[in-house]
């Protein structure tokens, strides 16, 4: 059995999405022969036989080699040979050991797995590098140069019959030794074409792969870690925001912002869960990276997996910038960000939240469903507050998702671009907010539940001066409400996390009831900051509550 070509067919496309780079393919396939051979030990395979091994379980991988020496020697040679950047081999490695684990599984059968890996050693054994002895079982595999095969036999010598002095009887028996060979051949044929034969090589498929219909394996949950960063017009970080799968690669990407754009780092928010990956190929890079970036003003960039897109008003710029990036980052792709094709958007945006929702399973954890959630693009008509049918569907399952949790809160927030006044923004984006939660109450949620917050223009996630981006501006965001939450916490979010009145003229933390940063405040006094949504009349910014005050800040207000 051909176990290098079954897992190169289920598990790479897996792994690799749409990348085709042939040489991380390549490399893949050496990995899983050497990964086949660690397998095939007994002792190390008993540690985790009756583990339950999910598929997303990047940390498999270190369970199956303990000793960090031997995974940064299998990293470094494979991206070495293959001309990878080790960063990326690590995540390419840490993503394809479960999903590789169950695909050998599967193969086997009701046969141990140990078992039927050394059976079928010969079929895979060719692919195992020279170097690659140093960190397997000893005496379990010799290597050989990939493409040269080794005989299963204690001796690579070849192989001699010996035949008796008379050799007349030999000759005699070979056609009835043929005959049988050509008897067992057709019998095997025979059961190969039965109605219900046993399995063979089945390809385990996922329920995001039954919807798909691609015939691929997919690595379910598991998304490439990203950070998407955008520029003001003077350079400073006008928007940060990271997706990480632990704390270690958030401090590293953090560590590079901080150096680059200094306390304006400080406001990146983060959502760091085990369903993004642990390693990001440009981190390394990083401080390379931005202080080119840094140089383009109202820019926009995203680093997802190997893939650099930025964008930028001035096409001249932008081509500069693609250019310097990828002479800085040569092992990255670096592309420019094409036009703008809303609807492809809003329906790629539907898929995407549908797929999520789809694999929540029983009692889904509440970040997940708000990620869930925030994928669709909610597609507001200009100056409307009305939501369109095409996201009434994702709310009604959002409905019954509620119901499976009931202990679940989320906040619902509107964002807005910044083509329009600042209070109107912030008017416009709490109504927004609002209509999402009246419908979703409609429908049977809990009010008390469900919380709403207008952002207007003060949170952006992308630059403001190119369609692409302020489109991307322009959303609705579910986060789980929690007391606890930290003020730069991806996907959760308490009452200071963020500012609720955001009064966009001055940098103070404007808070619901007034605080320290209310200056010269009574704390049993309403808030005179300002909160465009309340019906105090003490307002600085235009609203609907100040028809009898005002500032020359207010076009509504009567003087």
């Amino acid at each position: 059995m051909d176990i290098i070509s079954h897992l190169t067919r289920t598990v790479s496309p897996a792994v690799l999405g749409d990348d085709h780079n042939p040489a991380k393919k390549n490399l893949l396939e050496q990995f899983y022969a050497i990964f086949a051979v660690r397998l095939a030990d007994n002792d190390i395979y008993n540690r985790f036989a009756n583990d339950n091994i999910a598929r997303d379980d990047q940390s498999f991988y270190d369970r199956v080699w303990t000793e960090d020496t031997h995974r940064d020697q299998i990293a470094r040679e494979l991206a070495s040979h293959h001309n990878v950047d080790v960063t990326a081999v690590r995540g390419l490695l840490a993503m394809a050991a479960p999903l590789a684990y169950h695909e050998i599984k599967s193969l086997a059968g009701t046969t141990p797995v140990p078992q039927f890996l050394n059976d079928n050693l010969a079929g895979y054994q060719h692919h195992i590098p020279v170097w690659a002895s140093a960190v397997l079982p000893v005496g379990l595999a010799a290597a050989a140069p990939a493409g040269e095969r080794i005989s299963t036999t204690t001796t690579t010598a070849p192989l001699r019959r010996q035949e008796e002095k008379d050799g007349s009887f030999m000759k005699a028996l070979l056609p009835i030794i043929g005959l049988i060979i050509l008897g067992a051949l057709a019998w095997a044929l025979l059961r190969g074409c039965q109605d219900n034969p046993e399995p063979v090589g089945k390809p385990v498929i996922t329920e995001q792969q039954g919807a798909n219909g691609d015939g691929q394996a997919v690595a379910a949950g598991i998304e490439p870690a990203s950070l998407r960063i955008a520029t003001g017009e003077n350079s400073e970080l006008y928007a940060c925001r990271m997706n990480v799968g632990n704390d270690t690669l958030q401090s590293n990407v953090m560590t590079a912002l901080n150096g680059v754009f200094g306390d304006d780092a400080n406001n990146c928010r983060a959502d760091v869960d085990d369903g993004f990956s642990i390693d990001m190929p440009a981190a390394t890079q990083l401080a390379t990276i931005l202080p080119i970036f840094k140089n383009v003003p109202n820019a926009s960039m995203l680093i997802k997996g190997d893939t650099i897109t930025v964008n930028a008003p001035d096409a001249a710029a932008l081509s500069k910038l693609v250019s310097d990036l990828q002479a800085a980052a040569p092992a990255m792709t670096v592309m420019a960000e094409g036009p703008l094709n809303e609807q492809s958007e809003i329906d790629n945006s539907l898929t995407a939240s549908q797929a999520a929702m789809d694999n929540l399973g029983q009692n889904p954890d509440p970040r997940d469903v708000a990620r869930a959630l925030s994928l669709q693009v909610v597609n507001f008509e200009v100056d409307k507050a009305v939501i369109p049918d095409a996201n009434k569907v994702l709310l009604d399952r959002a409905v019954k998702l509620m119901e499976q949790v009931p202990n679940m809160k989320l906040m619902i927030i509107g964002h807005t671009d910044k083509t329009a006044d600042a209070a109107y923004n912030m008017k416009l984006s709490q109504e927004r907010a609002q209509s999402m939660k009246d419908y979703l109450v409609a429908q049977g949620a809990d009010p008390s539940k469900l919380m709403t917050k207008g952002m207007g223009e003060t949170d952006p996630v992308a630059d403001n001066s190119t369609d692409q981006g302020r489109f991307r501006n322009r959303r609705i965001e579910f986060v789980v409400y929690d007391e606890t939450a930290t003020a730069n916490d991806g996907m959760a979010i308490n009452n200071s996390a963020l500012d609720p009145d955001l009064n966009p003229l001055d940098s103070d933390n404007d808070d619901l009831t007034p605080d320290a940063d209310d200056r010269g405040v009574n704390v049993n006094m309403p808030d005179p900051d300002l909160n465009p949504l309340d019906p105090d009349n003490d307002d600085i910014l235009p609203d609907s509550d100040d028809a009898s005050r005002g500032s020359a800040l207010d076009p509504k207000a009567k003087n």
